[in-house]
């Protein structure tokens, strides 16, 4: 094989391996509140969200080609290609593509690590973006679009980060309020048993929503990867096994359950009941779906987390612990420059030792890593038998354990 060839293998490897965490670590967003009010048994939920995310996949590209387009700045603006990127197999935009997935597999095993409802998304642009302005300066990521277009790092990540967890709390926050006030006088056990069922409806939409758009991502970076090594031409569309392969690989890392995160989101940032959870699932799956089809690669973490606060704000009486959504939020300011310097430094580690050996050495060092902060999770191990334990810093060990936790 080729050194770009060697390359490109790892590449893909490292993005499969990507957006199984994405899948883990986003199960959540679609079912933290479906099993946290018991609509759903914790493994029937993972494995409906798998299902719905793995058919969410294909229904749409649009922010496959965001990812493919709107992050590295790899073409002039007359659009031809750029020279120092594509030549030469294409080993200088690889090796970028590379650093910024290991920045973003790092940051997302660590929040998981923390029960941190962090972006995956937000990981892997700020990973490649790190990655893009170490290896080509400032220059090299494209910021905005090309005149007066909203395009770029600006129009499609940074703005959708900031409006969609207001705009996804707000209709939660509506939506929680009119429910209340519609039931007002009919006797809670009634309501709970018919919002539980809602409940199922929702978070199925939530996760076909987050297929949509979270594995789409992943599609991006592996198409960008092969414009990089000349086995693609086409930044219009996807290749159908990238498609595929991604659908495959989201959808197994949702059905082993980020129990550490779905616990956070579940039962420790509001006491949820099934009407909240409803129009929380209702809320995300809105916001999700809307932007899908606009090609904003925003973050269905904070809109799922945005939805969730709305309905306890909505919900008259309703305990918010806000502690807990201050880490949140502080995790939601630092993921791009967290994950941002991480790429950057694995670019430097992999052109410092060079060619195919600097991107084995960087694998490698993402493989340490991760298995380290693996190891250290199962201290506290979290699964479907304690994820709905009553809400501690830390969680009650059970005997049977999960992975996937």
């Amino acid at each position: 094989m080729t050194e770009t060839s060697v390359i490109l293998v790892l590449v893909v490897i490292t993005a499969l391996g990507f957006d199984f965490t994405n899948g883990f670590h986003d199960t959540a967003n679609a079912m933290a509140t479906s099993i946290a009010t018991r609509a759903l048994r914790p493994k029937v939920a993972v494995a409906l969200s798998a299902v719905l995310n793995l058919i969410g996949a294909f229904l749409s590209v649009q922010v496959a080609l965001t990812v493919t387009n709107a992050v590295v700045r790899i073409q002039n603006s007359d659009g031809t290609p750029k020279p120092e990127l594509l030549d030469g197999g294409g080993t200088a935009l690889l090796l970028i593509v590379l650093a910024g997935l290991v920045g973003a597999i790092v940051w997302n095993v660590f929040t998981w690590l923390l029960g941190l409802p962090s972006s995956s998304s937000h990981a892997l642009f700020g990973g490649l973006i790190g990655a893009a302005v170490a290896g080509l300066g400032w220059a090299g990521v494209k910021w905005t679009g090309d005149g007066s277009k909203l395009d770029g790092v600006v129009g499609k990540v940074l703005l959708p980060a900031v409006m969609s967890p207001v705009i996804a709390g707000l209709v939660a926050g509506v939506g929680t309020w009119l429910i209340y006030r519609i039931t007002v006088g009919l006797a809670q056990r009634y309501t709970d048993a018919g919002f539980r069922w809602g409940q199922i409806g929702s978070a199925s939409l939530v996760s076909l929503a987050h297929g949509t758009n979270d594995a789409q991502k992943t599609m991006g970076v592996i198409t960008l990867a092969l414009i990089a090594s000349g086995e693609w031409t086409d930044t219009g569309s996807i290749p159908f096994w990238v498609k595929a392969t991604c659908a495959v690989a989201i959808s197994l890392g949702t059905y082993l359950g980020g129990w550490r995160i779905i616990r956070t989101l579940g039962k420790g940032l509001v006491e949820i009941a099934p009407p909240q959870g409803l129009a929380a699932e209702s809320a995300s799956a809105a916001v999700i779906l809307s932007s899908s089809q606009l090609g904003f690669a925003l973050s269905t973490t904070q809109v799922a987390t945005g939805s969730i606060l709305g309905s306890g704000v909505g919900r008259p009486g309703a305990l918010v612990r806000w502690a807990v959504a201050g880490r949140m939020v502080a995790a939601w300011l630092i993921t791009i420059p967290a994950a941002g310097l991480t790429g950057a430094l694995m670019w430097w580690i992999g052109d410092t030792v060079g060619g195919t050996a600097g991107a084995v050495v960087i694998f490698a060092i993402l493989l340490l890593l991760t298995g380290l902060m693996y190891l250290r999770s199962r201290r506290a191990p979290v699964n479907q038998h304690n994820v709905n334990d009553e809400w501690q810093h830390t969680p009650r060990p059970r005997a049977r354990v999960e992975v996937g936790g």
